[in-house]
């Protein structure tokens, strides 16, 4: 018998495939598993990573919705938010309830609310404006900072290298 997890997750693969949202594709890594799925992130407009094409993959807990899902870039990416492994750092991303390190309130927090579309309307958000408060990649923060073309040139690289992947 299928799980309340695995219904729920066809169905919003099946309402993301009859109505796409700008921005990115989504897909499953291997039919036989609605737990993971294969997510194309298109550079915003009018943003450094404008023309990219950025690959992850978002593993999904047994429990979800009650819990978050993870989410890893596959390609080379070079933001403050996501880790150097390419784990991405959202608030939406980290498990319901209080912050233990005090830094986000609750409902910044997963709530079973979100879906597929909202988390990557989400990560498209964080590419468009990084959190350097908070960040994942601490070299990344620094030279948004402090060396901004520097920055540019770094991504303008991923870029571009994802461009050559497709």
């Amino acid at each position: 018998m299928a799980s309340q997890a695995s219904l729920l997750l066809q169905k919003q693969l099946k309402d993301l495939c009859k109505n796409p949202v700008d921005g990115f594709s989504a897909g499953l890594v291997d039919e036989a598993n609605i737990f993971e799925w294969s997510v194309t992130i298109i550079g915003p407009p009018d943003t450094l990573y404008e023309g990219g094409f950025f690959n992850a993959i978002m593993s999904f807990p047994s429990n979800y919705p009650n819990s978050p899902p993870s989410v890893k870039f596959t390609s080379e990416i070079w933001h403050p938010n996501v880790y150097a492994d390419g784990r991405v750092c959202i608030s939406i991303l980290h498990p319901p309830g209080d912050d233990p390190n005090g830094y986000e309130l609750a409902s910044e927090r997963w709530t079973p609310v979100h879906t597929v579309e909202s988390i990557v309307l989400s990560i498209i958000s964080m590419l468009s404006s990084p959190n350097d408060e908070s960040p994942a990649n601490v070299e990344a923060a620094k030279m948004w900072r402090d060396s901004r073309d520097e920055f540019r040139k770094k991504v303008s690289r991923c870029v571009r290298k994802s461009q050559e992947m497709l």
